[in-house]
């Protein structure tokens, strides 16, 4: 299989509170789902989602997912390759989940494959995306910014990176941005 990796992205789509947090302390995503949002309009889940080839989240993300989505008697929600970068001990769910640990440069070419052309989809958390984004991995950054702070939780994205506004809306409560990611930023 050959793979175009010039127009492969790796892209971390995800929400945001207003003041930086993915979750609040428990993990709760209570706040992102009581919003409203239209499902066909800017930045929508649905045209995301029609790029992507395979997806990586870490191990409380793929937790979560468990919990909310699978043990609720739903099925796994992706049917594109998943990877779940952790050093715990997990059961994949299915056979399109597969694990992996360590710097995401390790596995790049097993993710490009797997995406087979299309996008790689950094779900997160905010660590991991840092760590796509530090091993030069991590293309765009889009976020869908709620009307609702929670004070502490799970931080939106680590270090210290330089980002280009490259698109910008509004989806119902949402402020929906797109960044390219420039480079790491100095330390003054």
């Amino acid at each position: 299989m050959t793979t175009d990796t010039r127009t492969q992205r790796f892209r971390y789509y995800t929400a945001t509170t207003l003041d930086g947090f993915l979750a609040d302390e428990h993990d709760s995503l209570e706040w992102l789902l009581s919003q409203p949002i239209d499902e066909d309009g800017p930045m929508n889940y649905q045209e995301f989602i029609g790029d992507v080839g395979a997806l990586v989240m870490g191990a409380t993300t793929y937790h979560w997912v468990l919990e909310h989505e699978v043990q609720q008697g739903n099925p796994w929600p992706y049917e594109i390759p998943c990877f779940v970068f952790t050093h715990r001990e997990v059961t994949p769910v299915t056979s399109a989940v597969q694990l992996v640990a360590g710097d995401p440069a390790a596995v790049r070419t097993q993710l490009l494959e797997a995406a087979d052309g299309k996008d790689v989809w950094v779900v997160g958390g905010g660590d991991l995306a840092a760590g796509f984004a530090h091993a030069g991995m991590l293309d765009e950054i889009i976020v869908n910014i709620a009307p609702v702070t929670l004070g502490s939780g799970r931080p939106l994205f680590g270090g210290r990176f330089d980002l280009e506004l490259l698109e910008l809306d509004r989806n119902r409560a949402f402020l929906c941005a797109r960044y390219a990611v420039v480079g790491p930023r100095p330390v003054a």
